[in-house]
């Protein structure tokens, strides 16, 4: 499956979318090495920590049941699942599960977009759903939005409610009209995967009627938010002067952007733009990105550039892709 971002012809738009010794001196204690203290602190502090918890204002949080507790952490993030982890033993155990999902979200984001292994849809979908089935929201909701993008509503609306009821404002919506206000708040909220979802109701007038300004200010706030389909999407709307100002400037910086966060078919129309300005190592070089993100089109220009080049920067160029990584951004 392609990356589907702009909305389909079909709706009147013209777009597609080491360590060290331990040494004795005059028979004293042996020096601890720096990661053998590190991993006492650790133990120190989570033994510290755990006692004070329990003992702060008469509150035992060891005894929070489980079902409360994984509630409550279901939307967190990993950085926030491992300080939860610390509080005591029963924590660790309980949120064993939540942190399992966040690695499984991991892959499936890797298998999605093609990061350090190959795209494989059903791959990064089985992860999301395995990351869900721990109840983790974040998995729920990438999920849906797959199924979604798959034209299967009914199992991403399923998924999106799940999330719903642990509390992710971003899986708020049942129906086309009630998903709407939901994505709505959730964007005034600042989440950027619902701001997103918004921009493409109100481009495509589904639950809402068509508003291409409204949309394009959506896709823009997805945008700054670092949400990398709503770069690419913001770029088109300024390089047509649909719903944004026309700029060629703005369409160049978000389009680039958009590449360098691994978005395919920006790296193919980025490449693309550098080979009309005679930019051929820098074209190349997005042009060979965009083929390997599943972006056959780009094969024909990249082959007749790599025509024009000598041995040794063909060589340069293919190791500068060997070597590049996709600059963090959302999906």
């Amino acid at each position: 499956m392609k990356q589907r971002t702009w909305p389909d012809r079909s709706t009147g738009s013209r777009f597609t979318a080491l360590q060290f010794p331990i040494t004795e001196k005059d028979n004293r204690r042996p020096e601890l090495t720096a990661s053998a203290r590190k991993a006492r602190i650790k133990r120190r502090s989570r033994f510290s920590c755990s006692r004070s918890i329990k003992s702060t204002e008469g509150h035992d949080f060891a005894s929070l049941p489980f079902d409360v507790l994984n509630k409550i952490a279901a939307s967190f993030t990993l950085p926030q699942l491992r300080a939860a982890s610390l509080v005591c033993k029963s924590w660790n155990d309980a949120l064993r599960p939540l942190r399992e999902a966040m690695v499984l979200l991991r892959w499936g984001k890797r298998f999605k977009h093609g990061r350090g292994v190959r795209k494989n849809l059903d791959k990064a979908l089985d992860s999301f759903l395995k990351g869900a089935a721990r109840g983790s929201t974040l998995a729920m909701v990438d999920a849906g939005l797959m199924y979604w993008e798959m034209d299967k509503k009914e199992a991403a609306i399923s998924l999106y409610r799940q999330a719903a009821v642990l509390g992710d404002p971003a899986a708020q919506p049942a129906n086309a009209e009630e998903a709407v206000k939901w994505l709505y708040q959730a964007s005034i909220a600042g989440h950027v995967r619902a701001q997103y979802q918004l921009a493409l109701c109100l481009h495509r007038g589904r639950g809402v009627d068509f508003n291409l300004q409204e949309a394009a200010r959506w896709y823009l706030r997805a945008a700054e938010g670092g949400y990398v389909r709503a770069m690419y999407n913001t770029s088109l709307c300024y390089s047509f002067g649909e719903g944004l100002p026309l700029s060629h400037r703005q369409a160049r910086k978000w389009m680039k952007r958009a590449a360098d966060c691994g978005h395919g078919k920006a790296q193919l129309e980025h490449g693309l733009g550098l080979f009309t300005e005679g930019e051929m190592m820098k074209a190349v070089v997005y042009l060979e990105l965009a083929t390997r993100a599943g972006e056959t089109a780009a094969d024909h220009v990249k082959n007749v550039i790599l025509q024009q080049l000598s041995a040794t920067s063909r060589d340069r160029a293919m190791l500068v892709v060997d070597s590049w990584r996709a600059m963090p951004s959302l999906h």
